[in-house]
């Protein structure tokens, strides 16, 4: 029997891991590369000696009854929990209600949790950095992909189908040469920076939140991640900064985003940490997300989903890689 070439997913962040999952699920060979240690993406945590602390995304809700399944069988695995923070508004209300009855959750004990529980049942390549694609051409009317590697240069394997789960700036360059509409596409999407404090204390800090939203200032939002369930070792704090305060110092030295985050901080009682630890994602937000929700070229055999396609967050992540994952099938179902 003819057996039908693997369908490769680039990204291990939460829209890699669900297509990656919906196609395996269909009985699709797949394998998923990611240039990280571990799957996760911004769904991520930084550990260092005694302490641990979610950097990247901080919770996440469940709305669509398909993610609200997912949640179900992360809850069962033991993966997630739910978070019910004291949570404010500092700076006015905005556009947040700290008593709006929203669920908040979060991966169990690390927000890495759900991804690595995901990735453990599929066929991951990790260190992967992918930087190229090569088309086969044998003259074949089905697409043959090649993928090159910056830690091993052209892989022997060939994939019928690649599905970018990758910020687009990230896959605008690998399409720019066999999908110039897809490339263009992600070209015009904005991709904002996020500046992530994460600190570090002796004693819990005596303030009267366990989380923030802010609205004035270089923070957006601070939390006191030991309050998260699961949590152990020192008491820890994340500071995120606004998107586009942290643009406007994206290339600053560290100390002095640092100090001014940390005095933007104090101003809401916040004490100085016995340590701090500074991250830079240069991909954290779209603006504004899309609502296409994915976005598949059959004849190409290439895709693109993320978060930055279905409204942002971890829900819109999970339901974009879901829904080019059945695009995809739509096409070429098993026999």
């Amino acid at each position: 029997m003819h057996t039908p070439a693997p369908i490769a997913v680039i990204g291990a962040g939460i829209a890699g891991l669900s297509c990656t999952t919906a196609l395996q699920q269909a009985g699709m060979p797949v394998q998923l590369f990611d240039k990280s240690r571990g799957p996760a993406g911004r769904m991520s945590t930084r550990r260092g000696e005694g302490w641990a602390c979610d950097h990247g995304a901080q919770y996440f809700t469940a709305r669509d009854p398909r993610f609200q399944a997912e949640l179900a069988r992360w809850l069962e695995a033991g993966v997630a929990a739910r978070w019910a923070p004291r949570l404010q508004v500092l700076g006015g209300l905005g556009e947040h209600r700290p008593d709006a009855g929203i669920e908040r959750w979060v991966g169990l004990p690390q927000m890495t949790a759900p991804a690595r529980w995901l990735a453990a049942q599929l066929h991951v390549t990790l260190n992967a950095t992918v930087t190229a694609l090569r088309r086969s051409s044998d003259g074949e009317r089905a697409p043959s992909w090649q993928l090159h590697t910056a830690e091993q240069g052209w892989l022997p394997q060939h994939f019928s189908a690649v599905l970018l789960a990758l910020p687009a700036p990230q896959a605008a360059a690998l399409l720019e040469l066999h999908a110039p509409a897809l490339s263009e596409r992600c070209s015009a999407v904005r991709m904002r920076g996020c500046w992530a404090l994460m600190l570090q204390y002796r004693e819990p800090l005596e303030l009267p939140f366990d989380a923030a939203f802010v609205n004035r200032g270089p923070l957006r939002w601070i939390a006191r991640n030991s309050s998260k369930p699961g949590r152990g070792g020192a008491e820890t704090w994340l500071l995120h900064a606004e998107a586009e305060w942290s643009e406007a110092h994206l290339e600053q030295a560290s100390e002095q985003v640092a100090a001014l985050m940390l005095r933007a901080f104090a101003e809401h009682g916040g004490q100085a940490p016995e340590h701090w630890t500074l991250h830079r994602w240069s991909y954290a937000d779209s603006a504004p997300a899309l609502d296409a929700g994915c976005d598949w070229n059959a004849e190409a055999g290439l895709g693109l989903c993320g978060d930055w396609l279905h409204g942002g967050k971890v829900e819109g992540a999970w339901l974009s890689g879901l829904a080019l994952a059945e695009a995809l099938l739509r096409e070429r179902r098993p026999a």
